[in-house]
């Protein structure tokens, strides 16, 4: 019998997690095609001169055993301290007999997680912590009307949750949801709380709340005078809400480097990866409820490709314009609210400067008090009066993404939609903007910029307004199809970390390899409180 073949759309973490897994347990052959040139969609390294970016910050952390296994078996946990924690001093977790980041490179960091909020031009915990610093930077007054707004909601009846803004307030108060969180989301997705299904608070924020985080914050307080270093670090983590983790792991080189990995393997085993091939067109039988081909477009040429399985990750809206061709009727309505979804794209501006105005808050004597900047992984920007969203510092990601360190090499983050004017601004003005709101908001100077590079990344980010509320008639039509598969965060239109994509591709490869059309579980990753938990 021949060989069964897979065409896998895309070559993010979802897609090439499927066919490493689909190459390892099943007789299907994966053949992946991939629309733009580089490996591992949103979860890229970019490289320029010299240094690289990862787009969008990855932290490598889950609360799946799976998931962290398949991760360190790509890239073993290091073995030895990486060079700027040799140069401060600092201790992190280190395996027996793991890689030495300074003689190998595949290997795979331990880094502290830092991150924190900018706002009246001053730096807050991120979560926020009621400690004698957010106090003085907030003063008496706002915190009195934070603290009662926070009571008020404990005592009184929940809101509906109709609302993104329903959902935050329930959980922070009205003051609290207003200071730290309504100006940063409302830049992500550029409408107002409001407008937005409260489904993305349940998918990113979930578990978190102002008691779960003063008692985190406790626990660690009394944690830190009993242990300290690689001894009292935690890297699973696995108790411990998502937005709360204070280790996680990260490849040497950037997020990039891992997928880059996992797709030299899939290409040893067997499998095909096609760069700057593009799927444009899905073939069905007469009944419509099986794939039969796909059609590739891969620039000077398109060629229609026969498979047993589509395994699908390019955006839903696309997925739905390829099955349109005519040969199979697709319901007016399904089409309706394919082209309804909204995406939000991004914008990263890469800055190498000399310094930071930031001062380093760290307190002496500690390892990070020898750190000639902050050791923030990044910094969210609530400033109204900027349309920056966030500060990547890509030192503190690995310190070998950056060329000098003697320089600083970070990322302003933007959100914008596709052929909006932000994103139709030339890049040489972008620079120049994103450089002037960086100087307004005192965080470095314009003389301090060495170098300067832009990237645009579209649908970024799956929207949770539009037809969203109505994509149950999107999977009512294409979950019968039985050997077509969504996964992915833009092939789901679910704003999915990392680790729920590749979790998705995994029960697409079970599926497949039970010989099953029941996309349940599929479905489940990321919606179920605690499905990620126990999963093994």
């Amino acid at each position: 019998m021949s060989k069964k073949i897979a065409v896998i759309a895309g070559a993010g973490p979802a897609g090439l997690t499927a066919a490493l897994e689909l190459l390892r347990t099943t007789n299907v052959k994966p053949v992946i095609f991939e629309a733009e040139d580089v490996i591992g969609g949103i979860s890229r390294t970019a490289r320029y001169n010299g240094n690289r970016m990862d787009i969008g910050g990855h932290r490598f952390f889950s609360k799946s055993d799976t998931v962290m296994d398949w991760w360190q078996e790509i890239l073993p946990l290091q073995g030895a301290a990486s060079k700027d924690d040799i140069a401060i001093g600092r201790n992190v977790p280190l395996v027996d007999g793991g890689p030495d980041p300074e003689k190998t490179d595949y290997v795979m960091l331990c880094r502290s997680r830092l991150s924190r909020i900018l706002f009246l031009r001053k730096l807050f915990d991120y979560p926020v912590s009621l400690n004698g610093d957010t106090i003085r930077n907030l003063g008496l007054w706002r915190m009195f009307k934070i603290g009662m707004s926070y009571i008020k909601v404990q005592l009184l009846p929940a809101r509906k949750e109709k609302s993104l803004e329903d959902f935050m307030i329930n959980r922070f108060g009205v003051e609290l949801y207003r200071t730290f969180f309504r100006d940063y989301t409302e830049k992500v997705w550029g409408v107002p709380c409001s407008k937005i299904s409260p489904d993305w608070g349940g998918q990113r924020i979930k578990g978190l709340s102002i008691t779960k985080t003063v008692i985190h914050a406790v626990k660690q307080t009394f944690a830190g005078k009993k242990k300290s270093g690689a001894e009292g670090a935690d890297i699973r983590q696995k108790n411990t809400e998502t937005s709360l983790i204070g280790q996680f792991l990260y490849p040497k080189f950037g997020p990039g480097q891992l997928w880059e990995t996992v797709a030299e393997k899939v290409q040893q085993q067997g499998g095909e990866i096609h760069m700057k091939a593009k799927v444009i067109g899905v073939n069905r039988s007469a009944d419509g409820k099986h794939v039969e081909s796909v059609v590739v477009d891969s620039g000077n040429s398109t060629e229609t490709v026969p498979c047993d399985y589509f395994l699908s990750t390019m955006p839903v809206k696309e997925l739905i314009s390829a099955m349109d061709n005519g040969k199979t009727p697709m319901p007016a309505e399904v089409k309706r609210v394919a082209e309804g979804l909204v995406y939000r794209d991004f914008i990263t501006v890469g800055l190498l400067l000399d310094k930071l105005l930031i001062k380093n808050p760290a307190k002496p004597g500690t390892p990070e008090s020898k750190l000639k900047f902050v050791a923030d992984n990044w910094i969210y920007v609530q400033e109204s009066d900027v349309k920056l969203g966030r500060i990547q510092i890509f030192n503190n990601w690995s310190p070998y993404l950056v060329a000098d360190p003697e320089k600083v090499w970070i990322g302003l983050e933007y959100f914008a939609t596709e052929g909006d004017a932000m994103w139709r601004m030339p890049d040489k003005d972008f620079i120049q903007f994103a450089i002037t709101e960086l100087d307004k908001i005192d965080v470095a100077r314009p003389e301090a910029v060495c170098d300067s590079v832009v990237f645009h990344i579209k649908k970024a980010y799956p929207a949770y307004f539009g037809t969203y509320g109505e994509f149950d008639k999107i999977r009512e039509y294409v979950d019968p199809i039985d050997n077509l598969f969504l996964m992915g965060r833009n092939g789901m239109h679910k704003y999915n970390n990392m680790d729920h994509s590749m979790l998705a591709a995994m029960e697409v490869v079970k599926c497949i390899r039970e010989n099953s059309a029941d996309k349940t579980a599929l479905w489940n990753v990321n919606s179920e409180e605690d499905y990620h938990e126990g999963k093994k």
